[in-house]
């Protein structure tokens, strides 16, 4: 049996002087397995063209679609209406990303600009000539090292960190930052449950053996 959900969407455009955050109310007919990128879809095309998310696989590949559901970040493509009992979903732009225009924030520049301050790329005095084969490598440790590239940078870690939000300059899980709480949020709600607290731990270790 169908029911009336209602969708509560923060609307805001910071590059209009006119606009103020605000709280849209939607209601809508919920459909068998809807999903919150469906309902937005359906919102956006039946009563507010206006509103604004982003989106671009709706299958929780590209990591486009985070934002903060009923307080918690999430992916709207992989999170059901049917998971809230009481029809009623608040949405907010995820905090730490610079807002572009109601549900819509950067984590483009956010994570180009991350991936340059902890310089992530492969360090080494070692010349590679791209004529021969790559040097071979166990199979267990290309999985621990190749375990962290399912990351989708979809910016839910980083939204979810509690020591983000009190220190704007920390980078967090997503860097694997090094002033980390251990609060486990970020890995409470990451949607491709990586092992980012154990990652964090294992270079906490090596660090202190550099010691």
């Amino acid at each position: 049996m169908s029911r009336t959900i209602t969708i509560r969407a923060m609307k805001y455009n910071p590059q209009s002087k006119l606009s103020k955050a605000h709280f849209a109310e939607y209601k809508l007919e919920e459909t068998d397995g809807m999903t919150l990128f469906i309902a937005l879809t359906k919102i956006r095309e039946t009563m507010d063209a206006d509103l604004s998310f982003d989106f671009v696989c709706r299958a929780g590949i590209c990591g486009s679609c985070g934002m903060m559901v009923n307080g918690k970040p999430a992916l709207a493509c992989r999170t059901l209406t049917k998971n809230f009992p009481g029809g009623v979903i608040q949405l907010m732009p995820m905090p730490a990303f610079k807002l572009l225009k109601d549900l819509s924030v950067d984590t483009g520049n956010w994570m180009n600009g991350m991936s340059k301050r902890v310089e992530s790329w492969i360090h080494t005095n070692h010349t590679v000539d791209i004529s021969k084969l790559e040097a071979p490598m166990e199979p267990k440790l290309a999985d621990e090292t190749f375990e962290l590239d399912r990351c989708i940078e979809c910016g839910i870690c980083v939204a979810a960190c509690g020591t983000k939000l009190m220190r704007p300059n920390f980078i967090g899980a997503v860097g694997l930052n090094f002033g980390c709480m251990s609060l486990v949020a970020c890995e409470d709600n990451c949607p491709k449950h990586l092992p980012l607290q154990s990652k964090i731990a294992y270079m906490r270790r090596k660090l202190v053996a550099l010691k």
